[in-house]
């Protein structure tokens, strides 16, 4: 019996106990994960097609550990603009084993509906009107708070213009604001940004750069970033 089953944005030919090797997953070591995405199933030649995906069925995994594949130049020229630029990549992967194959049974809970208030029935009765008196004076409006100035969250290892202005409208606009969000959090703000990123270390760089420890923020990004050019 074999899936085909998407996982981390790929798409995976896996059978039970079969290890694999997905882009950086935020579960735990140690700990299970399940993929509901699943596309085809084959049960000793019962092929199952999905529209797109087969209701029910499920991958079950357990997480193994969290490594990085190997290194990867990528080189950028522009002719005749004396501009070359070469940099190393170190993919974050995470490496599962496939603990068991659900075909029915695995659909997740509808979530309830919340019942509507009944609204409250209009009084039959009019209250009668009363007496006009003079009007207060209204209070002088407080003057807003002025809001704290944006940082460049593009300074962060692995942020660029969009995921920077995703979390921007999430109010996250400061490097003080970064520091103390949470991993997951931050990739749950960031889910719909096309890519794969990884959120691990941007808090311990957003903190390193609220300090100004720019020195030793740039030579530990030099390191996330695979080498300087």
């Amino acid at each position: 019996m074999y899936a085909i089953v998407e996982m981390a944005g790929q798409q995976f030919k896996v059978a039970k106990d079969q290890k694999v090797y997905v882009h950086r997953l935020q579960t735990e070591e140690g700990k299970k994960v399940v993929f509901d995405k699943v596309l085809l199933l084959d049960d000793n030649g019962s092929v199952t097609v999905g529209a797109p995906v087969i209701d029910g069925a499920a991958v079950e995994a357990k997480v193994v550990k969290h490594l990085r594949g190997d290194k990867v130049i990528v080189f950028h020229k522009k002719r005749r603009k004396g501009y070359r630029k070469k940099n190393g990549h170190r993919q974050s992967l995470t490496e599962i084993i496939v603990e068991s194959i659900v075909a029915k049974g695995a659909k997740k809970a509808a979530p309830a509906k919340a019942k509507k208030e009944a609204a409250p029935k209009k009084e039959a009765v009019k209250a009668a009107a009363p007496k006009k008196t003079e009007a207060p004076k209204a209070a002088p409006a407080k003057k807003a708070p002025a809001k704290a100035k944006a940082d460049d969250l593009k300074k962060i290892e692995g942020i660029g213009p969009k995921i920077a202005s995703t979390l921007v409208e999430a109010g996250i606009a400061t490097f003080a604001d970064l520091a103390k969000a949470k991993p997951a959090k931050i990739s749950e703000i960031i889910a719909d940004v096309r890519g794969n990123h990884v959120t691990d270390t941007w808090p311990k760089q957003a903190k390193m750069a609220a300090e100004g420890k720019w020195d030793e923020l740039k030579k530990w990004q030099d390191e996330l970033d695979g080498g300087k050019a």
